[in-house]
């Protein structure tokens, strides 16, 4: 992932526990549910976990508190301050992003939520594929993300926003990289996932991929 979306993600970090808790109305249906979509996340995880985006620490929470061990990956300061605030010394935090982070871990799961979008399709398959190579049989892919089932239903999701009035998520929508069900899939399966995605919500579907 490049940088071009840090310095959102920085001014972000002081006013998200609020948005994701429901207060900002335009948000609302992108983070319905979120306490349970977060709960979904980590009781499918297992061993030892990689988070990427672990942000202001709220799914780090969920997991550490199944007793899992986690090791989380972020790339902005700020979200990174108010995680590490948040979790204190239950988890390690690094800097980095989807394609930047520690390559000598030994992994069961891999977990990420309301993140993967900021990659390019060409950084998904990258990034998958990197994971494919350091997750052994079983090992999982968890992402928890908005996405939509084809490109027609993403430009709807657009259309709706923009007649809504919500001109904040709709320039977020057209500027990030929200993915289509069918091109995770073939990402996935071509890198030896089996792979199933659950609704969340109106936006937002898990996918989880077991290493084959």
């Amino acid at each position: 992932m490049g940088t071009e979306f840090v310095e959102l993600f920085e001014k972000w970090a002081e006013n998200y526990d609020k948005s994701v808790m429901g207060n900002d109305l335009e948000y609302q249906k992108v983070f319905y549910n979120y306490d349970e979509i977060l709960k979904e996340v980590a009781d499918r995880a297992f061993g030892h976990v990689l988070e990427f985006g672990t942000g202001t620490g709220n799914l780090t929470l969920k997991l550490l508190e199944k007793g899992l061990k986690v090791t989380g990956i972020e790339p902005s300061d700020a979200m990174k301050k108010i995680g590490e605030k948040k979790i204190g010394a239950n988890a390690n935090i690094f800097k980095g992003d989807f394609l930047h982070y520690p390559a000598d871990l030994a992994l069961d799961s891999i977990v990420s939520t309301y993140a993967f979008h900021h990659l390019t399709d060409q950084e998904k398959g990258e990034a998958i594929l990197s994971y494919s190579n350091i997750l052994a049989p079983g090992g999982k892919i968890i992402f928890a993300d908005t996405m939509y089932k084809s490109l027609e239903d993403f430009k709807q999701a657009i259309s709706d926003a923009v007649q809504s009035g919500f001109h904040n998520l709709a320039e977020d929508l057209q500027r990030e990289y929200y993915p289509t069900i069918p091109v995770l899939k073939k990402m996935m399966e071509e890198n030896s996932f089996t792979v199933t995605f659950s609704k969340c919500n109106d936006f937002v579907w898990i996918m989880e991929g077991v290493k084959i």
